[in-house]
């Protein structure tokens, strides 16, 4: 029996991911039967998946009034800097990752960004006075790197990881917001 193609197996692992980015906790049987493949084949598929780092990780989304914190966003333009600077450094190293936790701040992602802003963070924090501490303790630790920094809380989540807020309804107003 042949092989099969490079241009088949990369549609194949297609499928599956397009399955785990709607649902990573469906069970490995529904996975396997919504692409049309074995169980068996949609499992070696998603561990070589894993194995090349294609899937890096999971998460639940998880809603804010069961875990009291509260959503941010940090947009931030750096100076004009060289390219090896000591933004890159410190998110690199995951510094700032480190320090938030001692904060009991959760960095959820940490982008490098072409555009207006060159960093956009997403975390999630207690309240705004802690988010505020966790912006001060950022500035701080890029030295004179930063030139602005823009603290904005998520009222409203509408939509979050590819799914709607199934609370959204039971949520604040847009118009009341």
């Amino acid at each position: 029996m042949a092989k099969n193609s490079r241009k088949q197996i990369d549609e194949d692992e297609r499928r599956v991911v397009a399955e785990l980015q709607k649902n990573a906790n469906e069970n490995i049987g529904e996975i396997a039967k919504k692409c049309g493949f074995s169980r068996q084949k949609a499992w070696r598929i998603i561990k070589r998946l894993e194995e090349n780092k294609t899937i890096w990780g999971y998460r639940a989304i998880v809603s804010n009034d069961k875990t009291n914190m509260n959503n941010y966003v940090f947009l931030i333009k750096s100076k004009h800097l060289p390219i090896e600077n000591p933004i890159e450094k410190k998110l690199i190293s995951r510094e700032i990752d480190k320090m938030a936790e001692e904060m009991d701040v959760f960095v959820e992602g940490t982008y490098w960004t072409h555009g207006h802003y060159d960093v956009m963070v997403n975390f999630s924090a207690r309240n705004i006075r802690e988010a505020k501490k966790f912006q001060e303790m950022y500035l701080n630790a890029f030295d004179d790197s930063i030139a602005e920094i823009n603290l904005l809380e998520k009222i409203v989540i509408i939509k979050d990881g590819g799914f709607i807020n199934p609370t959204l309804l039971k949520t604040k107003s847009l118009l009341k917001v």
